[in-house]
């Protein structure tokens, strides 16, 4: 992506906060309060034996999602930070592309809960991540 584009694009400017999940290769296909999507590229440098995408890689996306949800419905000034995370992998992703969808289950002046399905890419679920962000006051 161009970094004139980049400039443009809200996602990219989204994503750009969690350089990590760039380097990886995450890309956010929509980004709103009620629901952002991001999507991980299948490759051999992501996968464990047997051609598996690696579990810490499918955690990062659900993280940055999950992450870019919160932030999403942040009170003007704060900020936030992953407090607490659990995920259950459901089926491996072999190949293609695996897609995260997450939405706020719960928006509070402390804490933010949001839930995160990851889908392989025939968009069967391959696992659900469940993640806790703390809500931080703005710092003078």
């Amino acid at each position: 992506m161009s970094d004139t584009l980049a400039q443009n694009d809200p996602r990219a400017q989204l994503l750009s906060l969690v350089p990590f999940a760039g380097h990886l290769g995450i890309t956010l296909e929509e980004a709103g309060p009620d629901r952002v999507e991001g999507t991980l590229p299948w490759s051999p440098e992501l996968c464990t034996v047997g051609g598996v995408l690696h579990g810490g890689a499918v955690m990062t996306l659900a993280d940055t999602v999950g992450a870019v949800c919160a932030f999403l419905n942040l009170p003007e000034g704060a900020a936030t930070s992953t407090i607490e995370s659990k995920t259950n992998f459901l089926r491996a992703v072999r190949s293609g592309t695996a897609r995260a969808v997450a939405r706020p289950l719960h928006i509070g002046g402390s804490f933010i809960v949001v839930q995160t399905e990851m889908y392989d890419d025939q968009g069967r679920l391959a696992g659900q991540t469940t993640q806790t962000q703390a809500v931080l006051g703005a710092r003078s």
